[in-house]
């Protein structure tokens, strides 16, 4: 996204300026029962995996303290991270204990793609071939002039209250300043989401889900501004399939804010979130965040 002035965030740098020094945790998230049918699930994307078939994951058994050493070479470079890792087979999560709300510059996006598909298919709004084409070029490319667009028709601030309120996100607000790209969430509300918006708990059909998961699934390598939207999880889980919405932000006091989310592996299995504030500039701190998933997956998988 362009260079927006974030809210400054002085509603919510406070809560954005993370404790460095966090511990890995470990949780059992319990297993929800999703609303539509697992017959209807079965469409190549959005298909959710039955948690009594799925095996231990044996990825999982290292991945606490490949956490931490994230968490702790990141301080060391000035940084703060907040990362959290989802099996949606097995509904284990580790996370390295950051839950404070985090911006979401361009991640908010998902939530515009997300209103603007329900309200379709409740006959709400008709999308021509040109509102499709930028729907498409907003979740691929970061398209803010299309995200402007939709936003501003389809209700601003009201997005993101219904958005949070359909799939149970405490932590999602609407910009203090109406302008989207201040939206703040956390990042176990952005896990959360992907679950909800995966296994169509949070009110999207499968065919509604595959339109945001098949988009996101053909990230550009660039956004429309030319900023490079590879950091993360793309550069990071290289030899994984990932289906990913980045987010980018400067200035939140002195630090860069990168936010690097997703879906990850094969019948999509996992949801990652990772974000970092660093006081660098923006190329240290793509690497930054970059190393910390390198250094969760070594070798590119998870």
């Amino acid at each position: 996204m362009r260079a927006h002035s974030p809210l400054v965030l002085a509603t919510v740098t406070a809560a954005v300026l993370l404790v460095s020094g966090c511990e890995a945790k470990v949780y059992g998230v319990p297993v929800r029962v999703s609303a539509t049918p697992a017959a209807t699930l079965a469409s190549p994307l959005a298909r959710a995996i039955l948690p009594s078939l799925a095996p231990p994951d044996a990825a999982f058994a290292g991945l606490r303290a490949r956490i931490q050493r994230a968490t702790e070479e990141a301080a060391g470079d000035g940084a703060t991270i907040s990362v959290a890792v989802l099996d949606r087979a097995t509904r284990q999560m580790v996370a390295n204990g950051n839950s404070e709300i985090v911006a979401t510059a361009s991640v908010a996006k998902l939530f515009i793609a997300d209103d603007l598909l329900l309200r379709e298919a409740q006959g709400k709004v008709s999308l021509a071939p040109q509102d499709r084409r930028s729907l498409e070029v907003m979740l691929r490319s970061s398209d803010d002039d299309a995200a402007e667009k939709f936003w501003n028709q389809d209700g601003g601030n009201a997005i993101i209250t219904q958005v949070a309120a359909r799939y149970g996100l405490a932590s999602t607000i609407p910009p203090g300043d109406g302008r989207w790209w201040n939206t703040v969430s956390s990042v176990p509300d952005l896990i959360r989401y992907y679950d909800m918006l995966l296994d169509g708990s949070g009110g999207l059909a499968p065919e509604q889900t595959d339109i945001i998961i098949s988009n996101l699934a053909r990230s550009t390598a660039t956004g429309i501004d030319g900023y490079p939207q590879r950091f993360g999880i793309p550069d990071g889980l290289y030899a994984e399939p990932v289906a990913v919405k980045q987010g980018w932000m400067c200035c939140i006091g002195d630090n860069w804010m990168h936010l690097s989310t997703g879906v990850v592996g094969t019948n999509r299995r996992y949801v990652v979130v990772i974000e970092s504030l660093q006081p660098s500039d923006d190329g240290v701190a793509r690497a930054t965040i970059t190393h910390a998933v390198q250094t969760i997956f070594p070798g590119g998988r998870i």
